[in-house]
């Protein structure tokens, strides 16, 4: 195989090259305030510790464990879009957006840039509720390969999302409000804390309109070790990341491809 001509790779390894900037940057940042992320890696062990024994009491040690977690990771992992939807809104309202914008930065570099540390702080306060699950209330976990595929697309999902909201919000309270509202509602809506089999019929009907209930079917077919419901969720889960994403790249750039005002 030829290698690729110079003229081709240059461009890419300036991309990476600036992605790399604001990932280190943003990684910064997120370690220099890390009050928000540990507040939504710390609320929800002591949730699920404090809740568990009605899930227990309601659907015996299992499934009461199995449902404790996987709610406990549905409601808090959506209360904390708001690590990604900060991420953007900070900047805009700082007002360091426009020295972005006079940088010779793409709109995908940004969200990219903005992304992977926000994606590591998701995905590790989801393995932290799955670990304590594991470790100390005896969550069983014979599939881990179908789990951690589900986890990692419903990240995926998590930081389109929030982005989203990030370019779309005007104000932090604007933001608050769309976050926890939105979170409780699809996390609700979902089946995360409460099983659908004991609400109404038309919230069974309706929650398949929830990503959070996508989720849940996911997670609870990836511990019963069902492939076919585990890739149909993941599947799902990825195309609302992917057009969550679009949306947000696409408010981003103007037809130049350039960063526009938000």
């Amino acid at each position: 195989m030829a290698p690729l001509p110079e003229s081709v790779l240059e461009p890419v390894l300036e991309s990476v090259l600036r992605t790399g900037v604001l990932i280190r940057h943003n990684l910064l940042l997120m370690v220099r305030e890390p009050g928000p992320v540990l507040s939504r890696m710390v609320l929800p062990l002591v949730f699920l510790t404090l809740l568990r024994p009605l899930y227990l009491a309601a659907q015996g040690p299992g499934a009461g464990t199995e449902q404790a977690v996987a709610g406990t990771l549905v409601t808090f992992s959506l209360l904390a879009l708001s690590i990604s939807g900060s991420a953007i809104l900070t900047e805009r309202l700082a007002g360091t957006w426009d020295r972005l914008r006079a940088a010779p930065l793409r709109a995908a570099e940004l969200l990219v840039g903005k992304a992977v540390p926000v994606f590591a702080a998701l995905l590790a306060q989801q393995l932290l509720i799955v670990g304590c699950g594991v470790l100390a209330f005896g969550l069983t976990v014979r599939h881990p390969l179908l789990l951690a595929g589900v986890l990692l697309c419903w990240s995926g999902t998590l930081l389109g999302m929030g982005a989203l909201f990030g370019v779309l919000a005007r104000s932090m309270g604007e933001l608050s409000a769309a976050f926890d509202i939105g979170g409780m509602l699809l996390s609700s809506l979902g089946g995360a804390l409460v099983p659908l089999s004991v609400l109404p019929r038309w919230v069974a009907d309706a929650a398949p309109a929830s990503p959070g209930y996508w989720a849940v079917r996911g997670l609870h077919a990836a511990l019963a070790g069902d492939a076919r419901t585990s890739f149909t969720a993941c599947v799902t889960l990825l195309a609302v990341a992917l057009a969550c994403g679009t949306l947000a790249s696409l408010r981003l750039r103007g037809r130049s491809g350039r960063l526009v005002a938000v």
